[in-house]
């Protein structure tokens, strides 16, 4: 086991985390969460945001693998302070190393004038949301997901207090209509939303390092509920081209399929279950209650006086006898 996310899981039983202060303290915190739920959080929020006109970055982290959370993730600090994420190293975290991008996390919590002009929030979307949500009657796809994740963090800082004056948004899908929608909600801010937005502006780099560690980690402590003796990390990075998921997703239980950590929407993860997998069929609750009649001998009164499409029904007697007809007219 890597050296790294076994002291992680051990420090897990440890303590318990109400604050992430830290890159310590990010794994701690989010094992105490349910990993089957979405959850919020929203850091400390400096005095300066909350005086001072500030700018709020959107964006996500783990978009396309079949395992793990999606998780969307804001950053603010005021437009007079925006040279601190030039300071402290801000760039397109998938183009920095996963060491890199820890480091600048914990640098944005640790030093003192990052603490007193940037705050953040994630939302970790669970694998279980998002397949309950793409496989629904009604479905929500990964885009509308991802749009209610992304404004439900910038009401939370709006809550929260934060002066924001603008947004500027990593798109999902056109990012002209999604500018559209963000402006009917949020018509007081300049919103821009851009294409790799993350590589153009540092503010949007910082909620993506924040949402790219905070996915990262939350990979390092994931609890299974359906392998207790599951010790570390043996699913890899998540994107079906790794050969360790591929493994890892191989592995099925041919009655229940896969553990919650697959996203089981995505049709790496259909695919795998179709070929592998028992055929499962649900009783639909209309056919049991059926069936139930049936067993009890009922059956409804109006059999009796509905006749079958093909059925050519003869008069009765009394009306033949008597040489009786249907008069229409008089």
């Amino acid at each position: 086991m890597d050296t790294k996310i076994k002291q992680e899981q051990e420090s897990v039983s440890d303590m318990k985390q109400s604050n992430i202060e830290s890159l310590e303290t990010l794994g701690p915190y989010i094992a105490e969460q349910d990993n089957s739920k979405n959850f919020v959080y929203v850091s400390n929020i400096p005095q300066l945001c909350k005086d001072e006109p500030c700018m709020l970055g959107v964006d996500e982290a783990g978009r396309g693998p079949v395992l793990g959370p999606m998780v969307y993730g804001i950053a603010f600090c005021p437009l007079s302070k925006k040279d601190i994420l030039k300071t402290l190293g801000f760039a397109d975290s998938k183009q920095l190393t996963e060491e890199k991008r820890d480091q600048i996390f914990d640098e944005m919590n640790r030093k003192d004038f990052a603490k007193e002009a940037l705050g953040w929030a994630v939302e970790p979307i669970s694998p279980n949301v998002i397949s309950m949500s793409m496989l629904r009657r009604t479905k929500h796809s990964l885009n509308e997901v991802s749009m209610d994740s992304a404004i439900g963090l910038i009401n939370a800082a709006i809550e929260a207090g934060v002066n924001i004056a603008e947004v500027y948004v990593d798109t999902v899908g056109p990012p002209e209509k999604y500018q559209a929608k963000l402006q009917a909600i949020f018509p007081k801010f300049k919103i821009t939303v851009a294409k790799k937005a993350d590589s153009t502006y540092p503010i949007v780099s910082a909620a993506s390092i924040a949402a790219k560690v905070t996915r990262d980690h939350a990979l390092k402590v994931w609890k299974f509920r359906e392998r207790s003796n599951e010790q570390e990390n043996s699913f890899g990075s998540g994107y079906p081209g790794d050969p360790t998921t591929k493994k890892f997703l191989g592995e099925i239980d041919l009655v229940f399929g896969f553990p919650r950590l697959v996203r089981f929407s995505w049709s790496t993860a259909g695919n795998a279950l179709e070929k592998k997998a028992y055929d499962m069929e649900v009783e639909d609750e209309g056919d049991a209650k059926d069936a139930q009649k049936a067993s009890y001998g009922s059956e409804k009164l109006s059999k009796y006086f509905a006749a079958s499409k093909n059925e050519n029904r003869k008069r009765h007697d009394y009306f033949r006898d008597r040489c009786l007809e249907h008069v229409t007219d008089i």
